[in-house]
């Protein structure tokens, strides 16, 4: 068990979250949502289990991940899906969701210092600067900062988007720079997906954070990830090489918040286009990743099966 494996939670937990906003907006099923919600919530324990049963019976190899320049840093999906799960848990059990937005939040910001404090000694080769940087810093702070807002911590939630935000402008560059310059090994494609999260992320978590309508930041962050999810389109045969396997829940926490994102903009005023672009991004996201979780499925069955065989 990997840490990758906790991508799934942010998958899910972004389709409940945007099944709850439909259901606000537009009357669907609640069932829907929650369902989604503590599956989410389930598979983030799950993942719990059996990665502290790797520390506890393969140390070494968990040990090892830690000293991989680039599977270390997957390492932060622990806490942030922490924050995720304490989300969907959150309405129906509210004192373990505190409990665990509290965890994860403290979780956060030390994964971030011990982490990037590793980068800054130098030394990285550029092989191994991917989208996955993103994680510690950008990804962490900014689902903090929307989980700060849901559970009423405006003040700390703006410190945590800062934290987020700020990181995310001063990587971008050095990422899209590797990009142009250095060919990302089909191996590590799936680390795109990403590259497309933060402003969708970011977009969602000012929208939390910030009581009033709609406004331009909202907008031009929403805007901006909207551009990037048609590069992703555009690159979709290139991406295509890299086998199928665990990491293409990568690509599911941008899938998920763009179009939760846009749920959110119309739910604060936001007219045309948005209002014409919510429902076909958010039917679309459940298509894409419904396909993972099915090719997932898939995978677990055809090992189960050479398990049993062997």
């Amino acid at each position: 068990m990997r840490p990758m494996f906790f991508g799934s939670v942010l998958g899910i937990g972004g389709l409940a979250n945007g099944w709850r906003a439909v259901s606000r907006l537009w009357g669907a099923p609640v069932a829907i949502g929650e369902g989604l919600a503590i599956l989410a919530f389930a598979l983030w324990a799950l993942w719990c289990v059996l990665y502290a049963g790797k520390w506890l019976f393969h140390p070494d190899e968990a040990r090892a991940e830690l000293r991989h320049p680039v599977q270390a840093l997957l390492a932060a999906l622990i806490p942030v899906t922490t924050l995720i799960a304490s989300l969907a848990i959150g309405p129906h059990v509210p004192l373990l969701g505190w409990t665990m937005f509290a965890a994860g939040a403290a979780g956060v910001v030390i994964f971030a210092a011990w982490s990037i404090g590793g980068l800054w000694q130098g030394g990285r080769d550029v092989a191994h600067t991917t989208a996955i940087l993103y994680m510690p810093t950008v990804g962490g702070g900014l689902v903090a900062a929307l989980a700060c807002a849901w559970f009423g911590e405006v003040t700390l939630g703006w410190m945590y988007f800062g934290l987020g935000l700020i990181s995310w402008m001063s990587m971008e560059s050095v990422l899209l720079s590797r990009l142009f310059n250095h060919a990302l090994p089909v191996e590590l494609r799936a680390t795109m997906g990403v590259h497309l999260a933060p402003p969708a992320v970011a977009c969602v978590a000012y929208l939390m954070l910030d009581p009033g309508p709609a406004d331009p930041v909202a907008l031009a962050l929403f805007g901006y990830g909207c551009f990037l999810a048609l590069v992703m389109i555009r690159l979709v045969p290139w991406l295509r090489q890299q086998p199928f396997g665990p990491g293409a829940w990568a690509y599911t926490f941008g899938v998920s918040a763009l179009p939760l994102a846009a749920l959110r903009l119309v739910e604060k005023g936001a007219g045309a286009p948005l209002i014409y672009m919510a429902l076909p991004m958010f039917a679309l996201a459940n298509l894409i990743i419904g396909w993972i979780a099915a090719r997932s499925l898939v995978l677990v069955w055809r090992f189960l099966g050479h398990a049993r065989r062997a």
